[in-house]
């Protein structure tokens, strides 16, 4: 009888334990990257452009799959306007006008794509590289922080006085809807204005709740991949991919829920500045915004943050490596069943939070699994982490810490045809540093 009970106990012990871990990270029955991502979009021929789309689009406008668009410059939709576009529809951004497509405040776009016919949006050039076009922006009327809300007119360069107006966003609607992108593919955006700096594979600026945000994927963008300004949005399963810039990153106010996502990062295709998978901010200067107001409050829930390195030492000292997620001041994070695999460190503090209860409960991380970083969690500038180590190390907190390769870590990584960033369990082995 003892044998018995003491069979069905430790059954249960290793079901509870592969159950604990296969739910860290993206999780799902089957891969849910197949046949709409793609990991090598330099190997695609998407077609030569038979329709032009320029100037701003003031009324409902359909883009067909027979076509092959260009965008020419700056594109407004504006007016109130809808633009619907069809499942496999390409939109190839013009490099040589450096073409942005942007749905201004009030506008929708309905770009709902299938798990077989995605939507694309690309560069045009023969030989596309990060930041050949602009990428996708929308602007909502949701909150944000900024006194006077905010406009995004720099981005651009020069403008005529009449589109001023399809730059601004933020107001009190944060239920609003901008439309729906689902399985849509952005690549090769985020070009670089001597203005601003960087555009953005995708600017979701004050965009409200209502709005669907699943299935993207941005890849080789020379900004940011997401960049998300203010607004109360959920993004769901979310693709960044060798982005020069941050891969997610949240400012002014944004309430976001981030579930089931994921973030590839390569040690070579960072910015001069540093680039992170996750940066949660609630401002850039202090005087910028109003601290009566929502701050950014971020909830991630099974993500993915993967440093793509063959040799993860020679990197880090090479300083090709920084840390995965940035906290800033009077932001949260709630993170939780996630995995953050081989970075410099995992997670970095702003040095203005101050350790203690208040701040320490705004930023949660829970049922994590921390593999192969140089050290886990720091404060911006201090080498000293043994609070924090001890804080976020304790058992109630059910974190998971390891040393393993990525091929050890993940189902199948080195096959960028059908890769699949899902956790193998067996290849886990737990340790405390």
């Amino acid at each position: 009888m003892k044998k018995i009970t003491l069979t069905i106990t430790l059954f249960l012990s290793i079901l509870y334990v592969v159950s604990a871990q296969q739910e860290k990270g993206i999780v799902g029955i089957t891969n849910w990257l197949n046949n709409w991502t793609q990991f090598k979009p330099n190997q695609e021929y998407y077609g030569e452009p038979t329709q032009i789309l320029s100037g701003e689009i003031t009324e409902d406008t359909k883009l067909l799959k027979r076509h092959v668009y260009l965008l020419d410059g700056n594109v407004f939709v504006t007016n109130n306007a809808t633009l619907t576009i069809e499942p496999g529809t390409v939109i190839l951004g013009d490099y040589k006008s450096k073409a942005s497509l942007t749905i201004s405040r009030g506008a929708t776009i309905i770009a709902d794509g299938g798990e077989t016919d995605p939507i694309i949006f690309t560069s045009n050039r023969s030989l596309r590289r990060s930041g050949d076009w602009g990428g996708i922006v929308i602007l909502g009327d949701a909150p944000t922080n900024k006194f006077g809300n905010g406009s995004v007119a720099a981005f651009y360069g020069q403008l005529k006085s009449s589109t001023y107006g399809s730059t601004n966003f933020g107001g009190e609607n944060a239920n609003g809807s901008s439309g729906i992108l689902r399985f849509v593919r952005i690549e090769y955006a985020g070009k670089r204005t001597k203005e601003i700096g960087n555009f953005n594979g995708l600017l979701l600026a004050s965009v409200g709740q209502e709005t669907v945000l699943e299935n993207i994927m941005v890849s080789y963008s020379g900004g940011n991949s997401f960049e998300i300004w203010g607004g109360s949005i959920d993004l769901y399963k979310a693709v960044s991919y060798r982005s020069n810039g941050d891969d997610f990153s949240f400012n002014y106010g944004t309430q976001c829920t981030i579930d089931n996502s994921l973030a590839i990062r390569s040690p070579y295709a960072s910015n001069s500045t540093g680039s992170t998978c996750m940066k949660i901010k609630s401002y850039n200067e202090e005087g910028e915004v109003d601290f009566t107001r929502n701050s950014t409050s971020v909830v991630a829930k099974n993500i993915t943050l993967l440093n793509d390195s063959d040799n993860l030492k020679s990197d880090v000292s090479s300083g090709l490596i920084n840390e995965a997620v940035y906290v800033g001041h009077n932001a949260s994070l709630d993170m939780n069943k996630s995995v953050i695999s081989g970075f410099n460190p995992a997670v970095i503090f702003e040095d203005k939070i101050a350790l203690n209860q208040e701040n320490l409960e705004k930023i949660k991380f829970t049922s994590m699994y921390f593999n192969n970083c140089n050290g886990n969690i720091f404060i911006e500038n201090n080498s000293n982490n043994e609070d924090l180590e001890d804080w976020y190390g304790n058992n109630a907190f059910y974190n998971v810490y390891s040393k393993s390769s990525n091929s050890e870590t993940f189902i199948k990584t080195d096959d960028l045809r059908r890769p699949d960033f899902r956790l193998r369990i067996n290849g886990i082995i737990a340790t405390r540093n």
